[in-house]
């Protein structure tokens, strides 16, 4: 499956205005915290606070990824077709994309319950972002330009751009077959 990162890294790194960024999921990415702490790559914790270290394992990561650095094409390598997290390009920078994902972490459920949201898992997001209404799109996009997730099928990547209010999937073929 390695032949998808080139093709991949063209359609995350695509646009110049956009910085690119994963939100990884540490209960699905082995050895996260060790990447982090050994390729020195910009990184935040999406919890606050002093974290023990078993929820720092399996907390959620805002990376800013570089084209060609080691780390990200560890991510496109490693993790992609294994759920380890969602892709955005967006023109704002890490403090702000904190802040924005920041947001969608607890969310009320129809029994009007606080619940964590893994949204930053591709197969919710894949799931979720198709049923936004407008104001939820908004919300969900915020300085996004696109989100970018893998499908089912690892040979595909699924872009999420806000065409006229509502989100816009189109399907990315990472391999010829």
């Amino acid at each position: 499956m390695k032949d998808h990162v080139q093709t991949l890294s063209q359609h995350l790194f695509a646009d110049l205005d956009a910085s690119v960024f994963v939100v990884l999921d540490g209960a699905s990415v082995p050895g996260l915290i060790k990447a982090l702490y050994q390729q020195k790559p910009d990184y935040v914790c999406l919890y606050r606070g002093e974290l023990k270290p078993d929820l720092a394992e399996c907390a959620p990561y805002l990376v800013q990824l570089k084209q060609d650095s080691e780390f990200t094409k560890w991510v496109l390598e490693e993790g992609w077709g294994k759920h380890w997290g969602i892709f955005a390009a967006a023109s704002a920078n890490m403090v702000a994309m904190r802040k924005h994902f920041r947001t969608f972490l607890m969310v009320r459920n129809p029994e009007d319950k606080q619940v964590y949201f893994r949204y930053y898992d591709p197969r919710v997001l894949r799931t979720y972002l198709p049923t936004c209404n407008p104001a939820e799109t908004q919300v969900m996009f915020g300085p996004v330009k696109s989100y970018f997730c893998e499908d089912e099928k690892p040979e595909i990547c699924l872009a999420f751009r806000s065409v006229e209010g509502l989100p816009k999937k189109e399907n990315i073929r990472l391999i010829e077959g």
